[in-house]
């Protein structure tokens, strides 16, 4: 029988868990023997009363249970040699692995087959697996909220006695999951949002939504095969800056959302115009996580910038730990169905699923791009 293993996450401020009460249930159903780590669940809501009633064990030791584990479910990766699995073990999590090189050649070493859940491609087959998308879009919701709550007016126009409240003008950049669940939000709040984005093809969904797409000179080939969005050219950019420029001065909030897979956040709100937006207005910089899409972000942080306040606090997801650990254990449940039979994991190499998100296996790296890092790296 397969043992699983849920670790309580030890990465700074994380609230989430990888395994639910009812995902707990439902990997004792497919067979597996599932351990929880001691609290795992206690900062999302989720008790070890309530793993126990559903069929799971709560291990007091994080070492003994990832020692006994052939597979290990969690967010983060792991943060150093004693949070690794042990020879041989599976390991399912968030790895970004362009950015922990280290880890990966680690897991490579130690023979853990380990699955990135930020690599699961994009395809319709994969849609119920694919965790970068289910957190993205709580992230728009909640960002919306965060700017809400710090911004010195109200989102709707308000009719009333003593005169008209004027609703608050939204600007989004980028309306991938997270920037199209934070225009439907900003639309439901009564604010009037404008959108810019650097695919043409998302146009229908930003007026779908009831927001205005901001038009510029469009480029070709503005989006990867998986849909996000590729590097804007130099005169793509130009463009957008000009087109922002106006809006963002005479807006309340900024929401930005744009990034592009495996590299630095596109710098998309430059200092000079932020300092032209008028005092009490609100940023939200979702991209804080990869640098920021505003040049005066400060990961980590919320700074005040000469009136305008810039939130750019990381990991927001964390901040909605029932719903982020909810859907995050479901896309992990729905990932194990795929790689799983009768019980016992079957890993097809050949699979789309498999191939995409696959980064080391048999004591090698085995994810193309990823390798071609490592060996750069090795080479300097």
């Amino acid at each position: 029988m397969v043992q699983a293993f849920i670790p309580r996450e030890s990465e700074p401020g994380e609230t989430r868990v990888a395994a639910t009460p009812d995902t707990a249930r439902k990997l004792v159903a497919a067979r597996l023997a599932v351990a929880v780590e001691k609290g795992a669940g206690e900062r999302a809501s989720f008790a070890d009363a309530a793993y126990v009633a559903a069929g799971a064990t709560v291990v007091a030791d994080r070492r003994a249970g990832l020692a006994a584990a052939d597979l290990v479910l969690q967010l983060h990766p792991p943060r150093d040699a004693h949070e690794l699995p042990k020879q041989g073990a599976t390991l399912l999590s968030f790895l970004y692995p362009h950015l922990r090189l280290d880890v990966v050649r680690q897991l490579a070493e130690r023979g853990v087959t380990s699955f990135a859940m930020d690599l699961v491609p994009r395809i319709s087959r994969a849609q119920s697996m694919d965790a970068l998308s289910s957190q993205a879009n709580l992230a728009g919701y909640k960002a919306v909220l965060m700017a809400a709550d710090r911004l010195g007016k109200l989102f709707p126009m308000l009719m009333t006695a003593a005169g008209t409240i004027r609703p608050a003008k939204v600007v989004i950049l980028g309306a991938g999951v997270a920037g199209l669940q934070a225009i439907a939000t900003a639309r439901r709040l009564g604010a009037q949002v404008e959108v810019s984005d650097i695919r043409p093809a998302v146009k229908e969904q930003v007026e779908s939504l009831g927001a205005k797409f901001i038009e510029v000179p469009t480029q070709k080939d503005a989006e990867d095969k998986g849909g996000y969005a590729k590097e804007a050219s130099a005169e793509f950019k130009k463009a957008q800056e000009e087109a922002l420029r106006k809006r963002v001065s005479e807006c309340d909030v900024v929401i930005c959302t744009a990034l592009v897979p495996g590299r630095a956040a596109p710098k998309l709100l430059p200092a000079w115009m932020v300092e032209q937006m008028r005092p009490g207005s609100v940023i939200v910089d979702l991209a804080a996580d990869q640098g920021g899409n505003c040049e005066l972000t400060r990961p980590g942080e919320v700074a005040d910038v000469r009136g305008v306040t810039i939130v750019g606090l990381r990991n927001v997801p964390a901040l909605v730990p029932v719903h982020a650990s909810e859907m995050y254990a479901k896309n992990l449940v729905n990932f194990l169905q795929n790689v799983m039979k009768e019980g016992a994991l079957v890993i097809d190499p050949k699979d789309e699923i498999v191939a995409g998100s696959m980064v080391t296996h048999g004591g090698s790296i085995v994810h193309p791009a990823t390798a071609a890092l490592a060996t750069q790296g090795a080479a300097r």
